[in-house]
């Protein structure tokens, strides 16, 4: 199971990386079209559409490995127990709010499919097409938070250290 999980979050951030140099040539095309005087209208569109895929299917990769912000004001001066059940109560608000997230992500594909929503520029681009990403990056970043909160409980020794949030800076 741990493989699966690990290949699933590693997929959303693959496929973040495409979506991310599928941006940088869409801006590349905008600027190219300017320059030439082209007539690519609703380009604009896509890259934010590009642009909302990159940052809801890198949440999950991102989440595993400890690069999110955190404050840990309170949970830098817990220790013992208290730092226990303080990242037991954050990861099951997390888990929480994040499984909320991906079920209205869901319904949200689900209505702009049942009424045939479409974006209000020229293109009209039906909206589930690039909503489809949110709701698959959100349910992949649920499943990751309910991953942690579980292994949290399974294993508190492996807490995370208050330092780590430094390391990359």
């Amino acid at each position: 199971m741990r493989r699966f999980l690990d290949s699933l979050y590693d997929i959303a951030a693959i496929l973040a990386a495409i979506f991310l140099v599928v941006l940088f040539l869409t801006v590349l095309l905008t600027i190219a079209s300017r320059e030439f005087h082209w007539g690519l209208t609703g380009i604009d569109g896509y890259a934010g559409y590009f642009m909302a895929a990159c940052g809801f299917l890198s949440l999950a990769h991102t989440f595993k490995r400890n690069e999110h912000i955190r404050v840990t004001l309170f949970l830098g001066m817990a220790k013992g127990r208290a730092r226990f059940w303080i990242e037991v109560w954050a990861l099951g608000a997390s888990a929480i709010l994040s499984a909320l997230f991906a079920v209205f992500s869901v319904r949200l594909v689900m209505q702009s499919l049942e009424f045939n929503d479409v974006s209000t520029s020229m293109d009209a681009t039906p909206l589930w097409i690039p909503q489809l990403s949110m709701a698959l990056g959100t349910v992949i970043f649920a499943i990751a938070v309910v991953d942690e909160f579980i292994s949290h409980l399974r294993h508190p020794e492996r807490s995370s250290l208050p330092g780590e949030a430094l390391r990359h800076e």
